[in-house]
C-alpha cells in the first residue's frame, strides 16, 4: 500500500518531496504549502520521465521461527496442566502475525499445527528455505524448584554456561549430531577454512541477537538472572544461520504460567522479541526499508 509521501506513475515509486521541490508551483496559505491537483498530475509525469527505473525488489529475509515440541511431544507441563506445545505454538503464530505487518520479512513456522518434527528436520527447514534467522521458541520447567521464574534466551556452544543450562539443553535434545553448510566444489582444506569462518560469522550473529532479545525482553518481562546463556542445543546446530533459542517463562512456576496462558501476555512477549528482531535486521544492514531497498 502506497503511502501519503509517495505517488506512483509510469512504472516507479516517485517522491513527493522530489515533485514539489522541482516541478511545483505552490502557494502559502497559513505557512503551508498546497499544490493544485492539476499541477501535481503534470509534475508526477514529468518526474516519472525523469526518474530512473529501479530494478527488481530483493526478496525480504526469511525469519523461521520453531515452536517447541508438539504432537506426541507436549515438552513442559505447567503446574495447571498447560502443555508447552501450545504455549509456545500461539506465541509463534502472534510473533509471525507481527512481523509480517508491513511486509519487512517473510516468515515460516517450522510446524503450524500439533505435531511432532524431529529437531533435525526443523533445523534442515531452515536450511532448504534459506533462512536469515532461526529462532526457537520454547517454556522451561524446573519442578524441583517452582519459585524459579523469568526469560533466558540460549545460544550455542560446545559447553554450557551452567548447569542449569547444561541440564536443559539434556532435555531439550534429542541428538547431537552437527548440521552444517557443504560446500561440494572446494578441496578437503578449504572447505574446513570455510566451514570454520561460516561458524564464526554465524556464532557472532547469533550472540548478537540473543543480547537484542535479551534487552528488549528484559523491558517486558520478568527475567533469569545472566538471561544470556549457553550450551549445546540441538535445534542451534544450523553452521551458516544465526540461531536462538528463547524461554519464554517457567511452566513450573504458577505465575508464569498464568502469564502465558493469556493472549495478551503472549502479545507483550512477540512485540518484545519483534522490536530485538527489528534492530538486529537494521544493525546487519540486511533489513528491508520501505522503498524496498536493504539497508
Amino acid at each position: 500500500m502506497a503511502s501519503d509521501d509517495t505517488a506512483a506513475q509510469n512504472g516507479g515509486p516517485i517522491s513527493r518531496r522530489l515533485v514539489l521541490g522541482r516541478f511545483a508551483t505552490a502557494s502559502a496559505v497559513s505557512g503551508t504549502f498546497l499544490l493544485s491537483s492539476t499541477a501535481f498530475a503534470r509534475a508526477t509525469k514529468h518526474a516519472a520521465a525523469a526518474s530512473p527505473k529501479q530494478g527488481p525488489r530483493p526478496p525480504a529475509p526469511l525469519v523461521m521461527l520453531d515452536p517447541g515440541h508438539g504432537g506426541k511431544d507436549p515438552g513442559a507441563i505447567g503446574v495447571s496442566g498447560t502443555y508447552e506445545k501450545h504455549v509456545a505454538l500461539a506465541t509463534a503464530r502472534e510473533l509471525k502475525r507481527q512481523l509480517e505487518i508491513g511486509g519487512r520479512y517473510r516468515v515460516e513456522l517450522t510446524r503450524a499445527r500439533d505435531v511432532f518434527i524431529p529437531l533435525d528436520d526443523r533445523v534442515g527447514l531452515a536450511q532448504r528455505r534459506g533462512a536469515a534467522l532461526f529462532v526457537s521458541m520454547h517454556a522451561d520447567a524446573m519442578p524441583d524448584d517452582p519459585s524459579v521464574r523469568g526469560a533466558s534466551v540460549y545460544t550455542l556452544a560446545n559447553a554450557a554456561s551452567d548447569a542449569q543450562t547444561a541440564a536443559l539443553a539434556k532435555r531439550e535434545n534429542s541428538a547431537d549430531r552437527f548440521l552444517g553448510a557443504a560446500f561440494h566444489d572446494a578441496s578437503p582444506d578449504v572447505a574446513k577454512i570455510l566451514a570454520s569462518l561460516v561458524r564464526q560469522e554465524t556464532r557472532a550473529g547469533s550472540a548478537r541477537i540473543a543480547l537484542a532479545l535479551v534487552h528488549s525482553l528484559d523491558r517486558s518481562l520478568p527475567m533469569l538472572p545472566n538471561a544470556a546463556r549457553h550450551a549445546g542445543f540441538q535445534v542451534l546446530k544450523a553452521a551458516d544461520i544465526p540461531s536462538v533459542l528463547v524461554e519464554m517463562g517457567f511452566m513450573s512456576n504458577g505465575k508464569d504460567e498464568a502469564a502465558l496462558r493469556q493472549e495478551g501476555h503472549r502479545k507483550l512477549v512477540a512485540e518484545a522479541m519483534k522490536r530485538a528482531v527489528d534492530g538486529w535486521f537494521l544493525a546487519t544492514g540486511r533489513a528491508i526499508v520501505a522503498d524496498g531497498r536493504t539497508g
